[in-house]
């Protein structure tokens, strides 16, 4: 009966510490409004797909938008922006990393610096 009853406990711990270290998955979407094209989409999508925490990536370059799926211990939504600012491109209040920028192909830029973006009337 003993050995019951302790069985029954560690299954209770068990599966308490199992539920305490699920992972929350969260969803954030980021304005990345220098995002011009399909190369853009490409290029965000490929560099954050392989960091830590990191789900799923979708850049809609015709919305300017960028949603992230992510596990919300191991990264957190400012850490998202920077990686998109590291790739060149700006993400809501952050900026684009300069030099990142400048190694972005012509068309990716925007058309102020002499890129094939969105022209404005």
């Amino acid at each position: 009966m003993k050995k019951i009853k302790f069985l029954a406990f560690l299954l209770v711990g068990f599966v308490t510490v199992s539920f305490a270290q699920q992972k929350a998955v969260k969803t954030v979407v980021i304005k990345t409004p220098t995002v011009q094209c399909e190369s853009c989409k490409k290029r965000i999508e490929n560099y954050m797909s392989h960091e830590e925490g990191i789900q799923k990536v979708n850049v809609d370059f015709k919305k300017k938008t960028t949603t992230v799926t992510y596990l919300s211990d191991r990264t957190n939504p400012e850490n998202i922006k920077a990686l998109i600012a590291n790739v060149g491109y700006d993400a809501d209040d952050v900026t684009a990393e300069p030099d990142a920028y400048k190694r972005l192909p012509t068309c990716c830029k925007k058309p102020e610096d002499g890129g094939g973006g969105e022209k404005k009337n």
